[in-house]
């Protein structure tokens, strides 16, 4: 069974938003391994500099190169990154179930990720141009990627 990880900065603080996230681990365990893994955001002041917004992205990256599982596809979630239907991303973890790869989901804090941490991915991928709050992309996160097995298998969940 292929395992994904999803790595993001911050906690869920909303009962409804953990609930959902708890259902969409529910439903992916009969098709991948889920491991989330939820890492502290570096505190900010609250109207910080760009030289200081810069500072604890670096500093986050370092946290979330150490979770990266070792021979995985990495996939950072990033608003600059590719949009992709829902057919074309069941396609990509189709591919990587196909080709025996794990694979790691990153969502960064509120401003974002390092550079770093995109440039080690295998895809940028964008969501939406929207902005969303982030504690909600999560959920939006795995929905898409239940979605994408649900596809894969021909069930009407996507219509």
């Amino acid at each position: 069974m292929i395992k994904i990880t999803l790595i993001t900065l911050g906690k869920l603080k909303k009962k409804y938003l953990r609930d959902a996230t708890d259902e969409y681990a529910k439903r992916l365990s009969r098709y991948c391994k889920l491991d989330i893994i939820e890492l502290a955001p570096i505190n900010l002041s609250e109207k910080p500099s760009q030289s200081e917004i810069d500072v604890a992205l670096s500093k986050e990256a370092e946290l979330i190169e150490k979770r990266i599982p070792e021979n995985c596809i990495v996939t950072s979630l990033c608003v600059e990154g590719k949009s992709l239907s829902s057919e074309k991303l069941a396609d990509f973890v189709q591919q990587n179930i196909n080709n025996g790869k794990n694979m790691c989901f990153i969502i960064g804090s509120s401003y974002g990720l390092s550079d770093s941490i995109k440039q080690k991915s295998d895809l940028r991928l964008s969501l939406s141009a929207m902005t969303f709050p982030h504690q909600l992309f999560r959920v939006m996160c795995l929905e898409q990627i239940y979605r994408a097995f649900k596809i894969n298998e021909g069930s009407t969940y996507h219509k």
